[in-house]
């Protein structure tokens, strides 16, 4: 095994990694609180009091503490240090001048109740963004709200329940969905109160338009269209998938969450859609995971623009901005007007880079995922052999067959100091493992993994029960995952 690709020196090795309460001391002491500058307050009753013995909390030394955090940040995966190669979700690199940006006074300081001509600056980002978003893919309509990519998908799918109302048609209740789609997008439909209809996916990976054509009648409220798929591929039907909906009098939703292979090359509207959402964490690298936050705006055409939720940025005609209604919309999904500061974030990142340089994330995102697959394509099955988009879906079923299922192999890539992807999705795929290296990444990171995944795919030859047994070098080892979801030990038992 090159030294390229040698797994990480394992955490066993560090000195000292016991937890802070191992390493209390009594009478030792983090910090001396300055005697206080304020009347006391009475305790309250005795019924909410704990006695002082049932209160554990260490007793350490400022330095011990400042040494089991920084150890804890140094146990974490994080994009700053380790590669993360997480198929549809797009963990890529985060500039810290976004971070910069939205930390800024005038930004990070004001509230969303402020009057609008107090907050012209927030308001001229908001529009700016909706003007970006509206030109990258070709739908006019922006609304900032939705806080997360299934909120957008949700909104999305109550503006097409409003308009088919407003048109007559409320009997509407049926939405399409490939069998390959975003996970989320069939809880979305229930949410929005619509029957779900399975649609297929042909052997190249494609939507099964004869199948579609049968499904796609007078009770058609949308089709929601994953694209590019999560099989990582553009739909090269999509004009004549767009025309059988619309013929069926039902609109079509595409599920835009990642435009990583997208940007600057095509333009959703122009293909017919009628609606769809980004996830501005995924493509316009704002922070992502752990739970959020998120932004997730819905774009939509100019006729169904009176129906976004508000509120969105309205100019007026003395060049004022203000937050508005607007005339149909679908009301308000969330408190306020979205996540402000992931907003500023994407604003932030799209001004940076500009028309070209966003339309380069699509070019080398695209290229980086066909580079993997080319590399890999000999030891690993592919679930549609042709050109990818901004993803891989390799399947190790070759490697299941020897012993070895891709959840090991997910498991082994830990101790290479490689996060796992995305896994067993889409679920028409057996043992899938979706790659998405991103734009970001320089070829060297990608010849990395590459070796990685041949030195893992060797291992199961030579010595499969470590691969069965990984990771070896992490805090946790092999955990009993279904305990770990349903019992999870949150706090520290001496």
């Amino acid at each position: 095994m090159s030294n390229n690709v040698m797994p990480n020196v394992s955490v066993a090795d560090m000195p000292d990694r016991s937890l802070l309460m191992d390493r209390s001391v009594p009478g030792r002491k983090a910090i001396n609180l300055p005697a206080p500058d304020v009347p006391l307050s009475e305790m309250p009753g005795d019924g909410l009091l704990r006695e002082s013995d049932d209160l554990q909390l260490p007793e350490v030394s400022q330095l011990d503490v400042i040494r089991y955090f920084t150890l804890l940040s140094r146990l974490n995966f994080s994009i700053d240090t380790n590669f993360y190669p997480l198929g549809s979700c797009t963990m890529k690199y985060n500039p810290k001048l976004n971070d910069q940006i939205a930390s800024l006074g005038g930004f990070a300081n004001i509230h969303p109740l402020q009057d609008d001509d107090s907050v012209q600056g927030a308001l001229g980002v908001m529009f700016e963004l909706q003007q970006w978003l509206g030109e990258a893919t070709g739908l006019p309509g922006v609304g900032l709200a939705p806080l997360a990519g299934a909120q957008g998908e949700y909104a999305g799918l109550l503006i097409a329940r409003a308009a088919l109302n407003m048109r007559g048609e409320s009997h509407r209740d049926v939405a399409l969905i490939p069998d390959s789609a975003h996970g989320t997008n069939p809880a979305s439909a229930a949410m929005a109160g619509l029957s779900v209809v399975t649609v297929k996916t042909d052997e190249s990976g494609n939507v099964d338009v004869d199948d579609l054509r049968a499904k796609a009648d007078e009770n058609t409220c949308v089709f929601m269209l994953t694209i590019p798929s999560t099989l990582g591929l553009f739909e090269p039907n999509i004009i004549e998938i767009n025309d059988i909906v619309h013929d069926a009098g039902g609109l079509v939703y595409a599920d835009g969450a990642n435009l990583n292979a997208l940007l600057g090359l095509v333009k959703l509207g122009d293909l017919g859609v009628d609606i769809c959402h980004s996830n501005l964490h995924k493509t316009f690298s704002t922070p992502h995971g752990g739970g959020g936050p998120g932004a997730g705006p819905v774009m939509v055409t100019e006729e169904l623009a009176s129906y976004l939720p508000e509120p969105v940025v309205v100019k007026n005609d003395d060049g004022s901005l203000q937050l508005g209604r607007p005339g149909n919309s679908i009301g308000k999904i969330n408190g306020f007007h979205g996540s402000f500061s992931i907003l500023v974030r994407a604003y932030t990142y799209m001004q940076s880079l500009g028309g070209n340089g966003l339309r380069a994330v699509s070019e080398n995102a695209v290229i980086n995922a066909n580079y993997v697959q080319a590399q890999l394509r000999d030891r690993f099955d592919l679930a549609v052999d042709r050109i990818c988009m901004h993803e891989t879906v390799l399947s190790g079923k070759r490697q299941a067959d020897r012993g070895v299922p891709a959840l090991s192999i997910a498991k082994r890539l830990l101790d290479y100091g490689i996060h796992a992807p995305t896994m067993y999705f889409p679920l028409i795929v057996p043992e899938a493992l979706m790659v998405e290296p991103t734009e970001t990444e320089s070829k060297e990171t990608l010849d990395r993994f590459v070796a990685v995944m041949q030195a893992i795919d060797d291992e199961i030859d030579s010595d499969p029960d470590s691969v069965n047994h990984a990771p070896h070098t992490l805090p946790n080892t092999r955990l009993d995952e279904a305990t770990a979801a349903r019992r999870p030990v949150l706090r520290w038992q001496g």
